[in-house]
């Protein structure tokens, strides 16, 4: 999440940004203590979360945030003040704030805020990728013959499937596993065979953060895995994947770093997890 914040006290925006970085909320893409220098940076930046003052002197928050709200209307905005008038925070969530925090910052609070609006945010990407894919299924032809886009889609539809079973499906690195194994399943040949550098190298112009992304993602859905072993050890989802997209040893090796008992989590194995993934597709 790409968070900016907004305070003319330096001391708020110093613990805000404490908090953001030691519980990894997000990245701190931006930070100013005058209102109207922020507003032409966040209407640039287009932050994922905006965290706001009230009462500054330059320009007050309820008008920022309103006039944020009409370059970026997907954003959310948190703000935070002394101030606690109804009439002034309804006036603000009128306005387009998200959530309104008091001062003093409790920690604990806006730390939770903020893995909220997280979720809230992944919730709605991936809603609007399922009405992106349901518009594109409306606008195929209806013939006797399915089209190789149609095939496609409905591969895709069967990656993200998976992918939000693992509970990954908002992050960024999905559609390039998606490209990736697409054209492996074009090309006729096994991942296993070509180095990932070689893969990602001719779908991206920078392939090195290509597979950053992607490995990201990856250990993302290896913790998922092993939290959910932790919870139920005969979860669905946990026996059917933690031994064919993840080795089963690592995931184990996950479980007891997350409990604390191991002093490392598991690893992760790129072309094992594209390969079976493409197995479990193609057999759904």
């Amino acid at each position: 999440m790409k968070i900016y914040i907004v305070d003319d006290d330096v001391s708020i925006v110093k613990m805000i940004e404490e908090i953001v970085l030691d519980g990894n909320l997000g990245e701190i893409v931006g930070t100013c203590d005058n209102s109207l220098t922020a507003l032409d940076e966040v209407c640039l930046l287009k932050p994922d979360i905006l965290i706001v003052d009230l009462l500054m002197p330059e320009l007050d928050g309820i008008t920022f945030v309103e006039r944020f709200k009409r370059t970026s209307p997907a954003s959310k905005c948190i703000m935070v003040s002394q101030v606690s008038s109804k009439k002034i925070v309804g006036d603000a969530y009128e306005k387009g704030i998200t959530f309104f925090i008091s001062k003093p910052v409790n920690k604990k609070e806006i730390r939770q805020v903020i893995k909220n609006l997280t979720d809230q945010i992944h919730l709605e990407n991936n809603l609007k990728k399922i009405k992106q894919v349901l518009a594109l299924e409306e606008a195929i032809p209806q013939n006797n013959e399915t089209s190789p886009e149609a095939i496609d889609l409905d591969i895709e539809k069967k990656f993200r499937m998976i992918f939000s079973r693992l509970g990954i499906l908002g992050e960024v690195g999905c559609d390039e596993i998606i490209r990736l194994c697409l054209h492996v399943i074009h090309s006729r040949t096994s991942s296993s065979n070509v180095k990932l550098k070689d893969l990602s190298s001719g779908l991206s112009d920078n392939p090195k953060a290509m597979e950053q992304r992607i490995r990201r993602t990856i250990n993302k859905g290896l913790s998922n895995i092993a939290n959910l072993g932790i919870e139920d050890y005969l979860n669905e989802t946990y026996v059917k994947y933690s031994n064919t997209l993840f080795d089963f040893d690592q995931v184990r090796q996950e479980m007891e770093f997350i409990r604390g008992k191991k002093s490392t989590g598991g690893k992760i194995n790129i072309k094992k997890f594209m390969d079976n993934l493409i197995l479990i597709v193609e057999e759904m």
